[in-house]
């Protein structure tokens, strides 16, 4: 499907803006700067999404979209959302920000928002 595959980060834009932004504690913000790989399995509506960082660490979220699931974010903190599809993007609205994500050309990109402040990730695909 088109999100199914493996992503390398390429490039970010405002990744300490955005994390001060939330709140978040600098060894929190810290593992997610070493944030490495995506990898998207997508059968239909129902996805699997996998972020591995250096050092091991990985989380792993499944959902469908329309349906109620439970997801959580790097931080550990876990939480329940509908995860939607607009015009081709996936679409979640964490507690505290919206993310959302779609593929152009060969990439994945991500924009997360949150007051005003946006944090955008490009990963090229690799496998």
């Amino acid at each position: 499907m088109a999100f199914s595959g493996k992503y390398e980060v390429e490039s970010e834009k405002n990744y300490e803006v955005f994390m001060k932004k939330l709140g978040i504690p600098s060894s929190t913000a810290d593992k997610g700067r070493n944030f490495k790989i995506t990898e998207v399995q997508q059968d239909g509506q129902t996805f699997t999404w996998s972020q591995q960082y250096s050092g091991g660490q990985s989380i792993t979220n499944k959902f469908t979209i329309g349906q109620e699931c439970e997801m959580e974010t790097m931080g550990g903190k876990k939480f329940k959302v509908t995860v939607k599809m607009d015009g081709g993007k996936v679409v979640v609205d964490f507690p505290n920000y919206n993310q959302t994500s779609e593929i152009v050309g060969d990439k994945l990109v991500e924009v997360c928002t949150v007051g005003g402040v946006s944090y955008e990730r490009v990963s090229k695909r690799v496998a």
